[in-house]
């Protein structure tokens, strides 16, 4: 009998509105928040030296909360510099709320923005047609090559962009996360189908080695609060559980078997640590920054 789990990314609303718990339970926009504040200036510390416009590429930008941070330091660096702020962001709902963000912002006079409401692969074969070959002082891919379904194929496409002085910043899960050994535990049991692949920086690291492209890596505590999981019935700890382990409605579809083992693994310290009677997954990132 076929299982009747399927992919999260099946259901949009339903992925947004756990993607959107997952962002208020965790400290993952409070860790990039703060490599931003400390580390990029020195990542972009010469991407628009002599530059009259600078040229950022941003791809699954999503809302665009990091892009708008990420903006400022360029801006700070940079000071009366024309940026030109491209978006490749494949949902539209999303993109309409990184609007609604700019048009809430102030100080964005020099910054240029054009969106794309179009996958990475999309944004690709677009400028394959078109035979164009616009080149980026600064490309970033933040939480996104999950959904990409040739990554070393990507990263070497978006890398072929980068000027001589530019950046590619990959911000993803690490191999130190607890998303790396659920994961790698229970890859096989979750329906993935092709719209979801698990990545870890342990993997961006090998396809970077074995295409000899330069890299440094900056490791981002972080931890996500998975205690309502436990709790029976509680619509918010299915939500997370739904992200955790990218399936739709995964208290209600998985075998019951599965269903224990995950939430069993999900107390391991390997997972998570208990403070407080409460459960906080390891949810550490990986920045990875890419040489021309």
């Amino acid at each position: 009998m076929a299982s009747p789990m399927r992919n999260l990314l099946s259901d949009p609303a339903r992925y947004l509105q756990s993607f959107q718990l997952f962002l208020a339970n965790s400290t993952e926009h409070q860790s990039m928040q703060e490599f931003v504040e400390r580390q990029l200036p020195d990542v972009i510390a010469s991407i628009g030296n002599g530059k009259s416009a600078i040229n950022i590429l941003s791809i699954g930008g999503g809302a665009g909360e990091i892009d708008l941070l990420i903006l400022s330091k360029v801006q700070a660096r940079y000071p009366g510099v024309t940026i030109n702020n491209n978006v490749v962001e494949p949902s539209a709902d999303q993109i309409s709320k990184y609007k609604e963000r700019v048009a809430a912002t102030s100080n964005l006079r020099n910054v240029k923005f054009t969106w794309h409401e179009e996958t990475a692969y999309e944004y690709e074969s677009r400028m394959n047609a078109e035979k164009k070959s616009k080149k980026w002082d600064f490309i970033h891919m933040i939480q996104m090559l999950y959904y990409v379904k040739d990554i070393p194929a990507t990263i070497r496409y978006f890398h072929s962009l980068l000027e001589a002085q530019a950046k590619l910043l990959i911000i993803l899960v690490s191999e130190t996360s607890g998303w790396e050994t659920l994961w790698k535990k229970y890859r096989t049991s979750f329906p993935l189908d092709d719209l979801c692949s698990y990545v870890s920086s342990a993997d961006i690291k090998r396809i970077l080695d074995s295409a000899g492209l330069k890299h440094q890596l900056h490791e981002l505590p972080s931890h996500m609060d998975i205690t309502s999981c436990f709790i029976e019935g509680d619509k918010d700890g299915e939500l997370l559980l739904d992200f955790l382990t990218e399936t739709y409605e995964f208290s209600k579809t998985a075998p019951p078997e599965l269903r224990r083992q995950v939430m069993e693994e999900l107390r391991k310290p390997e997972c998570s640590e208990e403070r407080d009677g409460k459960v906080f997954f390891n949810n550490n990132l990986s920045v990875i920054v890419v040489e021309p």
